[in-house]
């Protein structure tokens, strides 16, 4: 490690996709990077466990193709033929009594969605007409308006024309599982950024990318090789408990050791609805502290709140948070020949194939992912079973015929931010008040809603700050930023 002297320490705190990023480019620009994680494996939100010697995903994460930083990180952890992209955008839509299809042509953007909004039979021609009249509306709103994100979308819809079947079986599609929020809720400048971006801006930009393997390899043990050939120092089970400014201009990390019972990895069910990660008991025991030149907080709003010094001031700490909760079914026979479909008038909103990239034999293995899960996170299991299992069936009639081998829960409490009116002010940006600490997550002002695309962005966006402020004070290159190989490889991949 360089001497305290030379200013190039600097400790990242958190090892989800913000961190990973910025441990990357930190390291890419010859910065020594400490990354501290409190959980026994990287990946933060987007991780696996093990369940009967399967590999279980905690949820269902998806990319689209103008996801173009995520992908770039995928192609630099080296594990980008280990995801499947659309060759086109194309979605099947379930109803109980039927199913239609959602799928883009070749002709230029806005042109590529008009045959299939023309085709999409779950609407009335009255309501597809009012949407496509709404949708060309939206091409000219403007995600970075703070008057916008005051907007509640429903109020926005119902304003051109958008009825109730047509904002819950069209709209809600794409905006409740991308916001985490109940469609009519959400922040209308982050629902025009999410359709203008994916679905008006280039006619390749939604095609929607899967992984193929569990997301515990994708994510956390690729990034910890990554890491560790990079040369940077990777704790985990290391929690951070306070950050302090030091007399030197730098700050001291306080640390502890987190011990816990269980396995070595997320619980599923109960033990998550009850918000632990693991069964068993916890303490933590503090071990050291730890000295840099500067600090990356990769960790959610309300922890971040908790280790920042108290001169950092910021109401981020205000942003409230939205559940996701899985329904995961293991089925004794086939039932579903797609990949993954979505679904209106059902309690089912997205359901995915998940045998192959499980590991599972025999049968099939299918997760039902539930955004905006509010009335749901706290339904206990057996309650669960009884709506999903019938829900399935008439989705799905082979699954009413099928032996239900295991079902259980995953719950993520706070999955999200809460992405309604007003939250676009309460997010951050990467830079403090103090110099050398940097905020990162989707949760900070990426422009984009919180996803994976925002925490790599958020991660890239930090890094690169605290270059500029660690850089020598004089010289041609003071104040510059050197654009790591995860920022380069990211731009290569805009979408046509």
């Amino acid at each position: 490690m360089t001497g305290r002297d030379s200013r190039r320490h600097v400790v990242v705190i958190g090892g989800g996709l913000a961190g990973i990023s910025a441990a990357i480019e930190l390291r890419d620009a010859g910065i020594e990077v400490t990354l501290l994680e409190a959980k026994g494996w990287l990946g933060g939100a987007t991780c696996s466990f093990s369940r009967g010697g399967l590999s279980i995903d905690n949820g269902q994460h998806v990319f689209l193709r103008c996801c173009t930083y995520y992908r770039g990180l995928l192609d630099r952890l080296g594990v980008a033929g280990s995801v499947q992209l659309q060759d086109r955008f194309d979605v099947t839509v379930l109803t109980p009594g039927g199913k239609a299809r959602l799928r883009r042509s070749n002709l230029p953007a806005p042109l590529h969605l008009v045959g299939a909004l023309a085709r999409y039979s779950v609407l009335s021609p009255a309501d597809r007409l009012a949407v496509a009249r709404a949708t060309l509306a939206m091409r000219f709103a403007k995600p970075g308006d703070p008057q916008l994100d005051a907007v509640r979308l429903g109020d926005w819809l119902a304003a051109r024309g958008q009825r109730e079947q047509a904002r819950r079986r069209l709209w809600d599609l794409f905006i409740v599982s991308t916001l985490n929020v109940a469609g009519d809720d959400a922040s209308t400048a982050l629902a025009a950024k999410v359709i203008k971006t994916a679905l008006l801006d280039g006619r390749s930009a939604a095609d929607i990318g899967v992984p193929t393997i569990p997301l515990g390899q994708l994510h956390g043990a690729a990034a910890e090789s990554l890491l560790g050939r990079l040369g940077a120092q990777v704790r985990l089970g290391v929690k951070a408990v306070a950050v302090e400014p030091d007399a030197a201009g730098g700050f001291r990390v306080r640390t502890a050791a987190r011990t816990e019972g269980g396995g070595a990895g997320p619980a599923d069910d109960e033990s998550r609805a009850a918000g632990t990660e693991q069964t068993g008991a916890q303490r933590d025991e503090d071990i050291a502290v730890l000295h840099a030149d500067g600090v990356v907080l990769a960790v959610p709003a309300w922890v971040a709140a908790r280790l920042a010094p108290a001169e950092v001031a910021g109401n981020w700490s205000n942003l409230e948070s939205s559940p996701i909760v899985n329904v995961h079914v293991r089925y004794d026979r086939q039932v579903m020949n797609l990949p993954f479909a979505a679904a209106v008038s059902s309690p089912v909103q997205w359901v995915f194939d998940k045998t192959r990239q499980a590991g599972v034999t025999d049968g099939q293995y299918l997760v039902v992912s539930i955004s905006a899960a509010d009335s749901y996170v706290d339904v206990p299991t057996a309650a669960l079973r009884e709506q999903f299992l019938p829900a399935l069936s008439e989705l799905f009639p082979a699954a009413g015929r099928a032996e239900v081998m295991d079902f259980f829960v995953t719950r993520e409490r706070r999955a999200t931010f809460r992405q309604v009116p007003g939250c676009g002010r309460l997010r951050p940006t990467s830079a403090t008040s103090l110099n050398r600490l940097m905020l990162a997550g989707a949760w900070t002002d990426t422009g984009w809603p919180d996803t994976m695309e925002g925490a790599v962005r958020s991660g890239l966006t930090a890094a690169h700050l605290m270059q500029r402020e660690l850089a020598p004070a004089a010289g041609p290159q003071a104040g510059s930023v050197r654009a790591g190989r995860l920022a380069a490889r990211a731009v290569s991949g805009a979408p046509s």
